[in-house]
């Protein structure tokens, strides 16, 4: 009991470490609890947050506030209304088109893999092709009923989806405008010594703000690189296929490996093992490493220094928790709880040892 008493004495003796305990323990058990109903005004945090970095900018040029506001918020307002218009309906169609020809293109991939046994005897036998083809149609089953059973629920999605395009425009636009006013109030309910939790806070902005915003950046040119290249090698579901690859920069390590399957496949089904098929791997490779080796070292100014064994178990856990959101926000995440372990404060032993409550 007494080795309890000493740990806790040793982390919890400073009130601002409670009330910074209390403070991220109400946070998260709002996103727990709440997260489905408030998830337009968390969303709308999010945007508002990254679309700051661009008010802030041209306020260092000069400009006031609101004018500042207004600029950078009918820009976003403009691509919103872009990628609903022009994007969204080239997607869906390529996803419809895909859909239609995936029974063509398991038809061509069951005949390659018989022929296999055929090909190479000493590399394949027939009882282990027969295996990984039940297996494959036990996951084509499998995931024919999850699309059905999202079908079903798309009414749903729909009406959910008209409330944010209503509610989240308006609510990044207060949270942009009344940035200071929010503030403040908020301000008003903190304790007068609150040091600690306003040093991590810095210090987490100072770590994220830059990863957030050069993330959604690396998006973008990634995407547009990657759709420019597949359009010009004439490969199907270009857009599809880039939008994938763009958003695969969200999952480091892992993303980059899983978005190569359906790329290469496309490619194959299209046109088999031949010249195209091989220029078209050398170009999407030579996208990846341009993006590992010099996008991310010039968007990124400030790296963030993380385990990959840490991020990868953050990108686990914060996805498993909240989905998208938990994986677009996995880094930062886990860069909160490294600012936290750092600034964490603890009383010397001897201190405490010393001291006339001091527990021996």
């Amino acid at each position: 009991m007494n080795v309890i008493l000493f740990w806790f004495r040793r982390h919890f003796a400073d009130p601002q470490i409670v009330f910074l305990t209390l403070l991220l323990l109400a946070v998260f058990a709002v996103v727990v609890v709440f997260g489905d109903m408030l998830m337009p005004v968390l969303a709308s945090l999010v945007i508002a947050y990254l679309l700051e970095g661009g008010v802030e900018m041209l306020q260092r040029r000069g400009w006031r506030r609101l004018p500042s506001v207004l600029v950078i918020y009918l820009a976003f307002i403009a691509f919103v209304a872009l990628a609903l218009i022009g994007v969204l309906p080239l997607l869906s169609r390529q996803i419809r088109d895909l859909v239609q020809q995936l029974p063509i293109m398991v038809s061509e991939g069951l005949r390659f893999l018989n022929d296999l046994p055929a090909n190479y005897p000493e590399l394949f036998t027939q009882g282990q092709i027969d295996a990984l083809i039940a297996y494959m149609r036990a996951e084509a089953i499998a995931f024919g009923q999850q699309v059905l059973s999202w079908s079903l629920a798309n009414v749903a999605g729909i009406i959910t989806l008209l409330v944010y395009l209503v509610l989240v425009p308006i609510l990044v636009f207060f949270f942009m405008k009344d940035k200071d006013l929010i503030l403040s109030w908020f301000k008003r309910y903190l304790p007068r010594h609150h040091g600690i939790a306003h040093h991590v806070w810095c210090e987490l902005d100072r770590q994220i703000a830059n990863y957030i915003r050069g993330k959604v950046w690396e998006i973008l040119i990634v995407w547009a690189v990657s759709f420019v290249s597949f359009y010009a090698f004439g490969l199907r579901y270009a857009m599809l296929l880039s939008f994938l690859v763009g958003v695969s920069v969200l999952i480091p390590y892992i993303g980059a490996t899983m978005v190569t399957i359906p790329v290469l496949l496309v490619a194959w089904f299209q046109w088999g093992w031949s010249a195209h098929f091989i220029w078209l791997a050398v170009a999407y490779l030579i996208i990846q490493v341009l993006d590992g080796n010099v996008l991310v070292p010039l968007i990124f100014s400030e790296a963030v220094n993380l385990h990959p064994v840490a991020i990868i178990v953050a990108i686990l856990i914060f996805g498993g928790l909240w989905g998208f959101w938990g994986v677009f926000f996995a880094i930062p995440l886990a860069t909160l709880v490294q600012a936290i372990i750092n600034a964490w404060p603890q009383i010397p032993r001897q201190e405490l040892e010393s001291g006339p409550a001091g527990i021996r």
